[in-house]
């Protein structure tokens, strides 16, 4: 990669509508764009939520790992990737060869989205629709300008969509390195989610191991 492009100190913000241009256009401190997503409500995201659960880690990262949404746990805590997907994202993280305290985690959703089954005691995780990777595209497309990482990897198929499209397919393309859209300088490389790795069960051994390949090629990337 070519040296690294300036920064703005403290560099952890957002945007979303309703805030006005200056601020979607702009890099804004962090605790401005947290308390903004805190009180988003686009799209009717939060009902039923704890509220938004907000991008956490390195702000200096030159890796930002982009989930799907947050869980029941991360809903739960406020924070991103805290369950046994995220030890296991760590985990693979790292024997690809990126140190996990150089990333930057955060989800193309900030809002937990499930249904409810047990008569209604318990939330189930659903998949975000598109209307609601489209209603927090705005803080998904303000991180890497105020992160302003080497290297975006997505994780799972709502991940890769965010900024690729709905004709994204992580079957198809992970593993794959190509630059950000609208973002000249900064690698994306997609890969499954570990939560995809969890829920193989006995296919678990087999499937881990791409996990670690494809972030090998974003590691690659960032000694470019």
């Amino acid at each position: 990669m070519s040296a690294r492009r300036s920064r703005v100190p403290g560099g952890d913000g957002g945007s979303h509508g309703g805030l006005g241009d200056g601020f979607h256009d702009g890099v804004q401190a962090g605790e401005r764009a947290r308390g903004a997503a805190a009180g988003c409500e686009g799209g009717s995201l939060c009902r039923g939520t704890t509220g938004t659960v907000f991008r956490a880690g390195n702000a200096a990262a030159r890796v930002l790992l982009v989930g799907e949404e947050p869980g029941d746990r991360e809903d739960r805590r406020g924070e991103p990737f805290v369950g046994p997907a995220g030890r296991l994202l760590t985990r693979a993280m790292d024997e690809a060869g990126i140190d996990p305290d150089d990333t930057y985690v955060t989800n193309a959703v900030k809002h937990f989205t499930f249904t409810r089954s047990g008569g209604g005691r318990r939330r189930i995780h659903r998949p975000p629709s598109l209307r609601e990777l489209t209603a927090c595209g705005p803080w998904l497309e303000a991180e890497p300008r105020e992160v302003d990482p080497d290297v975006v990897v997505a994780l799972g198929a709502s991940a890769g969509k965010a900024p690729l499209g709905s004709s994204f397919r992580v079957t198809r393309e992970r593993g794959y390195r190509r630059g950000l859209p609208g973002r000249e300088g900064t690698a994306l490389v997609a890969t499954v989610h570990p939560s995809a790795v969890l829920r193989a069960g006995e296919d678990r051994d087999a499937v881990y191991p791409g996990l670690v390949a494809d972030p090998r090629v974003a590691a690659e990337a960032l000694n470019d």
